[in-house]
């Protein structure tokens, strides 16, 4: 059970559960990667530290992240305390978790040579997707303890008038 939990959720974290491209017929563009359970795009946002919507849970229910505050910075009438915290908590937050991001491209890189190599055994496997999952569950704590923080930073105006700005906003953001 343990086993499949931790398969559902490396599918649905790395994006290869709705079969990025479109259909589950063909793997072509899959080949080509230098990572084949990675797109450049998702290795590219784990090195920046970038959410890929791990806070998901924490923006959709009112809590502010640092990013998006410094985006709509005027908007929310930040004061230059809460400026210069935002700015901190949004480069530590990046910092924290490029570092994870690359310990989860390191362990999907090891688990695709093994494949590669075709030195894939079950405890090779159990030991590998244990670990991914676990740094993509710390990747998660990470950007959502950074949200949780916001609400020390912003009083309840600022974080009611968040929720309406980034309601109002496309579907089409970064978190």
């Amino acid at each position: 059970m343990t086993r499949l939990l931790t398969l559902i959720l490396l599918f649905l974290a790395t994006g290869t559960a709705q079969g990025e491209g479109g259909g589950h017929g063909s793997y072509a563009e899959f080949h080509s990667r230098e990572i084949k359970a990675l797109a450049d795009s998702e290795m590219e946002g784990l090195r920046q530290g970038r959410g890929m919507a791990l806070a998901l849970p924490a923006e959709l229910n009112g809590y502010p992240g640092p990013l998006h505050v410094l985006e709509l910075a005027d908007e929310l009438e930040l004061t230059e305390e809460q400026q210069e915290k935002t700015e901190q908590a949004y480069e530590s937050m990046r910092v924290r978790a490029g570092n994870i991001g690359e310990q989860v491209i390191e362990s999907e890189r090891e688990l695709d040579r093994l494949f590669a190599e075709r030195r894939a055994t079950l405890e090779e496997i159990d030991r590998l997707t244990e670990q991914t999952a676990r740094l993509w569950g710390q990747l998660r704590a990470v950007h959502l303890e950074y949200h949780l923080y916001m609400l020390t930073v912003l009083d309840d105006e600022q974080v009611r008038r968040y929720g309406h700005l980034r309601s109002g906003r496309s579907n089409g953001h970064r978190h």
